[in-house]
């Protein structure tokens, strides 16, 4: 194993200055040599695990599991046109796999695996470790195997061992989404001998183990981890799947304050933060003392969730009536500061393809009025609009706008705050009457998003619990159809039904934003939303 490049305390480097990190101290002569090859970032949350597929694992955790382990395959970078660099999501790169060939019947695909890998704890990666990896994936239960069925990835038999050195996959069906789903963050490359090792009868996948540990072989090692403190991530420098990262050692640390954190960041003892409030970019912006790197996240949306399986709201014109009754504006100047792409006031006919896309519904008080009398609630009615205090900087102004907005047509909707901790938990349980959520789909296909959020399969992501099987049909045409015609018909379809039916009312699609020191360079934004350190440089 690789070692950092400089030892020092904790202390040394932040000052001791207690949770907000703030240093009076100057920092030590070492700090100094090391700080081009130091990344120090300042999160508002760290990782509640170390796997990712674990039952429960927060958003950081997707950042870890992305520079802490290897995938056979990831995306190209592309160029956006303010400069920023992105993934492509149309072309896969190279990463643990050099090479892969689909098959001449298109019906599975031959990977060939770098010789020279190894796992931080020095052993050769082999096809077997890839093999008890995807299994693990598609066999662990929850999120991760439902996002493995997403790419058509269901069952171990798929996955066969050739040799040391070469893996397949065997699709039971042509799915386009197969590869691009072999590249997110879910099927991540696992030291399986250590795992196993660390495995029960109870537990055959190390769920417990993996949970605290990291068995990993990507450019970065776990080399302290202090939840609700800090995270600390050193070079491994045996890497070989792609060019050895310029930055050797990343101080993540937890800081929950975002005015502390953007105190760190003016005054530069910090790099690199994320999470703010949308007013405070827009500030940082404006004042131009750091750079912030904007990106609209591809396939997603802010909305409301109407729970369509339960009265009132299994009602239809209800749904819409509340649709109608939203602040859009209010909620987009006073609550978001315009970090954020509109997705109301759209034309009445969709004409294209797209997702997201703006859905035609305005605040129209009148409309939505009409719409209560004809669902039979002209004399109001009373529920819960919940949300997640994780997002209560744009959650809590957005929920407190909206409440107002209904109760004009007779809707008196109570706010009930959920922790960020038991939010997901709560969605699962599919309860709540209205909810105000953020979702975003890796792969950036239309049919992805409405496979996860509108399928009568019912995922864990399909909070409004809606089932419509001629939803259901349109959503499995488009994936499944070779025909670009019959594709692009599908996804208009259902989009319209959508429209129509109102599971979902769109408020807007989330802007990522990222400030950080203006002599860093190589920030990519990923689809997950989490820094890839690999491409770090410091100038």
């Amino acid at each position: 194993m690789s070692s950092s490049p400089f030892h020092m305390s904790r202390r040394s480097v932040l000052g001791g200055a207690g949770a907000a990190g703030i240093s009076a101290v100057a920092p030590p002569l070492a700090w100094a040599q090391g700080r081009s090859e130091t990344l120090l970032v300042v999160q508002e949350l760290g990782p509640n695990s170390l796997d990712m597929q674990g039952v429960g694992s927060n958003q950081t955790v997707n950042g870890l599991s992305w520079n802490c382990y290897d995938r056979l395959l990831s995306y190209a970078s592309r160029t956006l046109p303010d400069g920023t660099l992105s993934y492509d999501r149309e072309k896969l790169a190279p990463e643990l796999a050099e090479s892969w060939e689909v098959a001449a019947d298109g019906m599975s695909c031959t990977f060939r695996l770098r010789k020279d890998a190894k796992f931080h704890d020095g052993t050769p990666v082999t096809a077997k470790d890839v093999k008890w990896s995807f299994d693990r994936a598609v066999k662990v239960g929850g999120f991760p195997t439902f996002q493995m069925s997403a790419g058509s990835l269901e069952k171990p038999e798929q996955f066969v061992v050739v040799d040391d050195h070469t893996f397949r996959i065997d699709y039971v069906r042509k799915d386009k989404m197969l590869l691009f789903n072999v590249a997110v963050v879910v099927p991540f490359i696992i030291n399986s001998e250590l795992a196993k090792k660390n495995a029960t009868q109870e537990d055959p996948w190390a769920l417990t183990w993996l949970r605290n540990n990291e068995a990993g072989g990507g450019a970065y090692r776990i080399e302290s981890w202090k939840p609700g403190s800090e995270t600390v991530l050193a070079r491994f420098d045996d890497w070989k799947s792609g060019p050895l990262p310029k930055i050797r050692r990343v101080i993540a640390r937890d800081v929950p304050s975002g005015g502390t954190r953007r105190a760190m960041l003016e005054r530069g003892d910090a790099d690199l933060s994320s999470g703010f409030a949308p007013r405070d970019f827009d500030q940082l912006i404006r004042e131009g003392k750091v750079k912030v790197s904007g990106v609209p996240i591809p396939n997603a949306l802010w909305y409301v969730a109407l729970n369509t399986a339960k009265p009132p709201f299994d009602n239809m014109k209800l749904r819409q009536a509340v649709a109608w009754a939203m602040p859009y504006e209010q909620i987009q100047s006073s609550a978001f500061f315009g970090r954020a792409v509109p997705m109301y006031g759209g034309a009445a006919d969709v004409s294209k393809p797209v997702w997201p896309q703006p859905f035609p519904y305005a605040t129209d008080l009148d409309k939505a009025k009409a719409l209560m009398k004809e669902a039979g609630f002209g004399s109001g009615l009373e529920t819960t609009l919940s949300l997640d205090t994780g997002t209560a900087t744009v959650g809590e102004p957005t929920a407190i706008l909206i409440q107002e907005s209904l109760a004009k047509i007779g809707i008196k909707a109570s706010i009930e705050k959920i922790p960020g901790a038991n939010w997901r938990t709560t969605l699962n349980k599919k309860e709540l009457p209205l909810a105000l959520n953020r979702f975003s789909g890796w792969l950036d296909y239309p049919e992805y998003y409405f496979y996860w959020n509108f399928h009568g399969n019912n995922s864990i992501f399909n909070i409004s619990s809606y089932q419509n099987k001629e939803m259901d049909a349109l959503i499995d045409k488009a994936r499944f159809t070779a025909d670009a015609a019959e594709y692009d018909k599908a996804v208009k379809d259902f989009i319209a039904l959508c429209i129509r039916d109102v599971p979902v009312v769109p408020l807007n699609q989330p802007i990522h934003d990222v400030a950080m020191q203006k002599g860093i360079t190589g920030y990519e934004f990923w689809f997950h939303r989490e820094p890839d350190y690999r491409q770090f440089s410091k100038g």
